[in-house]
This record gives structure tokens, C-alpha cells and sequence, in this order.
């Protein structure tokens, strides 16, 4: 394992040229062992992110009943990234410390519990108390999810060093997937049930992963390094990734609280029937990702022109959601279900090669290969997707209650706007 991960290290350096070297016939031949690790994190990829997106159809319209504002409801959404993010910079810092394996099952573990709890918060009093416990709720739900996500990419990285973007492009059809199932089954279970059931049962359903999970995936093992965060952090490309990560994660974070309101009010849809308008934007992305992946690793020097014409894109599809104001178009649900598609696209292309790039980035400034550098790296870009997704719906709450949908989602894709600003840049360093 310790000689393929160094042959990893080398591929990430791309020949001068600019073309990769051709994959040898050994690394196309998956192992018992890769074979384990794709389908431990094909589960948690699939598990988290559809008892995240569960909430978004009904919760918000819940959220109200109980006494919670729009700005609150946003910040409830907001709260899970920004416990996400601290907690992702302490975890990665000390995967190797606490073990890659330990910490992706106690993740688990821990996100299936919650989940549970959250289920049985309809019975809490409306007003203060119900929002203080959808905040304590969430912010352990987070600590689960992080520890489970950044030992997911670093174990990830370690058993695919040479073609982690085609992996990472690969395994996000089972995120899409989960959030393809999660509000319309979410939708289903509400009507049908009420609030408990649709969180209780997706709880059960990830705890019955947990010790599947405990026996299936490796142990990897790891020597702490002495690189760190700020230094990482530091290096010029990074940060302008960094601020690509961020700038994603806002714009798909400020649909979870406003998005679902929208589509009641604007097109009067049941809450069963909002929950298949997220389909457009999570099925174009677990779609497009693995070919997105695959360009990624094969063709390198392509990552920047992917980061550059999805910021791009994904800045004039948040313009067009709405539609804004200003264009004095009337939203059509056929118009806004194909933006969607193009804003599940255009966010493909510039979250899959980023992860790729940072490491590239690293190992040329000199930084040790390993599980060490792999949990920075998995724990820096968990942050900044967890900082982005705490501004997202915090912002975006603030502005739907203050302006409307239309212009929130205009102003919104300022922050992709912004990243596209900087992204050629990058190639001059």
C-alpha cells in the first residue's frame, strides 16, 4: 500500500507537458481492499447527504408553525456548517492520531442517533424551546457528519493515490443519489406519517450501516507529520480554491431554507410534489460528475478551465433562478427545474477537480505524502464547504425574508461571480 501511494504522490505531478502518463494495467484493477473502501464510502455518501436533505421540503414550513422566522430557519440549516467547520479543522488535523477507520464509523454512529432525535422535536413546545433544540440537534449532527466525511476523503485518497478525482466523481452518484431520494422521500413520509417517521427511519437505516461498516473497511496505517493547516492554507493557489470551495457551498446552501417556500407559494405544489423539483439539480450532478472526474485525472490541465466555466456558469444560473427582477421575466416550474439542472452541472465542474488541485498544489511546495497530509487536505476542504454552507443558508434566509427569492438568489450568485473573478489568477503562479 506504502509503494502505490507513492507512485500517487508522483502522479499528482503532471509531466511538463502537461499530459498524464498513461494508468498502468496494475492501478485499473481494483483490490478487496479498494473494492471495501468504495462501498463503506459509497455509504455515508449516500446515508448523510439523504438524511440531509430530507429536512428540505417540510422542515421549513415546520419551522414556522413552531414559531421559527425565516432568518432562524435559515440559521438552524446554518448552524450544521459552522459546527462542521471547526470540527473538520480539529479532526483532520488529528486523523492520524485518532484513526481514519475509529473516527468514519464513530461519525456514523453518532449522525444515525441524531437523526433519530431530530424526528422526535415536533413533540417540543413551540418558541424558544423547540429552536434551542433544533440548534443542539443539528450542531451534534454536524460533529458526526464531519468526523464521518473528512476520514471518507482521506481513506479515499490513501487507497486511490493516483485517480482519487475519478474516484471522488464516481462515489458522488451515490451523493446525488441521496439527495435525489431524500426530499421526495421525505415529502412522502411526512404526508403520510408526520414528522417523526421520515427521520426515525433513515436513522435506523444508518445505524444498520455502522457495524456493516466496522467490518468491511480497512485500517490504514499513518506517521503524524509535522505540516500544518496555516501553512497549507497559506499558499496562494490554495486560498483561491479555498474561496472556489466556499463560493460553491454558499449558493447550494442558500437553496435549503428558500428554496422549498418558493416553489409552495410561487407554483402552489404539495410538499410531496416540491421534493421532485430537487431531482433536476441532484440527478444532473451525480450524472455528470464521474465524467467530470475522469477529465479531471486524465487531463489535468484541464481542472482550470472546469473551475473557471463552472464558476461562471453557476454565477448566471442563480441570476436566472429567480429569474431576477431586473430581467422582468415571469418564473415558469419548467424554467426553474432546467436552471436547476444547469446549477447541478455547473457545480460539478467546479467542486470535483478541486480536491485534486489542492493536493497537486501541496506535494509541489514540498508537503510529506501520507494519511497526514491526506487529513488537511480532506479537513480543509470539509471547512470551506462547511463555512460556505453556513453562509449560504444564513444569508440567504436573511435576504428571502427581506428582498424575495428572486433577488436573494441574484445576489447570491455573486459569490460564484467572485470565484470566477480570481480563478485565472491561479494559472499565473
Amino acid at each position: 500500500m506504502g509503494s502505490r501511494a507513492a507512485d500517487g504522490a508522483e502522479s499528482q505531478r503532471p509531466p511538463e507537458d502537461g499530459v498524464p502518463e498513461a494508468l498502468g494495467e496494475e492501478s485499473r484493477k481494483l483490490t478487496k481492499e479498494q473494492l471495501f473502501t468504495m462501498a463503506a464510502t459509497a455509504s455515508i455518501n449516500f446515508s448523510s447527504m439523504i438524511c440531509y436533505s430530507i429536512l428540505g421540503p417540510f422542515f421549513p414550513s415546520e419551522a414556522e408553525k413552531k414559531g421559527a422566522s425565516n432568518t432562524i430557519v435559515g440559521l438552524i440549516f446554518g448552524c450544521f456548517a459552522l459546527v462542521n467547520f471547526s470540527t473538520s479543522l480539529i479532526l483532520g488535523n488529528y486523523i492520524t492520531h485518532i484513526g481514519a477507520k475509529f473516527m468514519f464509523v464513530a461519525g456514523m454512529f453518532v449522525s444515525g442517533c441524531v437523526t433519530i432525535l431530530f424526528g422526535m422535536l415536533d413533540k417540543v413546545p413551540s418558541g424558544p424551546m423547540f429552536i434551542g433544540l433544533c440548534f443542539l440537534v443539528r450542531a451534534m449532527d454536524a460533529v458526526g457528519f464531519a468526523a464521518a466525511m473528512t476520514a471518507s476523503f482521506s481513506i479515499l485518497a490513501k487507497a486511490f493515490p493516483s485517480n482519487i478525482a475519478t474516484v471522488l466523481g464516481s462515489l458522488e452518484i451515490f451523493t446525488g443519489l441521496g439527495l435525489v431520494l431524500g426530499p421526495p422521500l421525505g415529502g412522502f413520509l411526512y404526508q403520510s406519517f408526520g414528522f417523526e417517521v421520515p427521520f426515525i427511519t433513515l436513522g435506523c437505516v444508518v445505524l444498520v450501516l455502522v457495524p456493516v461498516n466496522m467490518c468491511i473497511l480497512p485500517k490504514y496505517d499513518s506517521i503524524p507529520s509535522k505540516d500544518s493547516f496555516w501553512k497549507l492554507i497559506l499558499l496562494p493557489k490554495v486560498l483561491i480554491l479555498c474561496f472556489t470551495i466556499f463560493s460553491l457551498s454558499a449558493c447550494l446552501g442558500f437553496l435549503d431554507p428558500t428554496m422549498s417556500l418558493f416553489i409552495l407559494k410561487k407554483f402552489k405544489l404539495p410538499a410531496g410534489y416540491v421534493g421532485l423539483v430537487f431531482l433536476g439539480l441532484a440527478l444532473s450532478y451525480s450524472l455528470s460528475s464521474p465524467l467530470l472526474g475522469l477529465l479531471s485525472d486524465k487531463l489535468p490541465y484541464l481542472r482550470k478551465w472546469l473551475l473557471v466555466s463552472g464558476s461562471l456558469m453557476t454565477a448566471l444560473c442563480f441570476f436566472m433562478l429567480g429569474p431576477a427582477p431586473v430581467l422582468h421575466i415571469e418564473s415558469q416550474l419548467w424554467m426553474f427545474v432546467l436552471v436547476l439542472v444547469l446549477v447541478g452541472f455547473s457545480l460539478g465542474m467546479s467542486a470535483i477537480p478541486v480536491f485534486p488541485e489542492i493536493l497537486h498544489c501541496a506535494y509541489e511546495n514540498g508537503f510529506e505524502e501520507g494519511l497526514s497530509l491526506l487529513g488537511l487536505v480532506s479537513g480543509l476542504f470539509s471547512a470551506m464547504w462547511s463555512l460556505g454552507a453556513f453562509t449560504g443558508p444564513t444569508l440567504g434566509g436573511f435576504l428571502n425574508e427581506k428582498l424575495g427569492f428572486e433577488w436573494a438568489s441574484a445576489i447570491q450568485g455573486g459569490w460564484a461571480l467572485l470565484s470566477f473573478q480570481f480563478q485565472p489568477a491561479k494559472s499565473s503562479w
